[in-house]
């Protein structure tokens, strides 16, 4: 495995599988992330104005470059049906080279 820096993993949830499906296929095809993997039934418990909810979600996981965090959180924000999506990231603690060059050549600017 190789060590990475500019990697990241980018997580959001969503509460229906057609905002994730809309949100999914907009970030890639926009070259804001390589792959975006969409995971149903996602139970989350969680504290929103004061009360204690509990939903099925979708998981949305996201592969890309670090230098496009910004442009893509934006992009989610302006498609995501929550008032305060969860949108966070981690970087990328070791990879296969052959997923990290796959990447990269996804996310290039002239690709077509």
């Amino acid at each position: 495995m190789e060590k990475v820096e500019k990697f990241i993993t980018v997580f959001a949830t969503t509460n229906n599988f057609e905002n994730a499906r809309q949100i999914a296929n907009i970030i890639v095809s926009e070259k804001l992330a390589a792959c975006c993997t969409i995971v149903p039934n996602v139970f989350s418990i969680y504290i929103w104005k004061g009360e204690i909810n509990q939903d099925m979600e979708y998981l949305l996981i996201i592969k890309t470059l670090s230098d496009k965090a910004n442009e893509l959180e934006k992009r989610i924000l302006q498609m995501h049906s929550y008032e305060i999506p969860e949108i966070f990231s981690i970087s990328m603690e070791a990879a296969s080279i052959n997923y990290l060059n796959w990447i990269n050549s996804s996310l290039k600017e002239n690709e077509e």
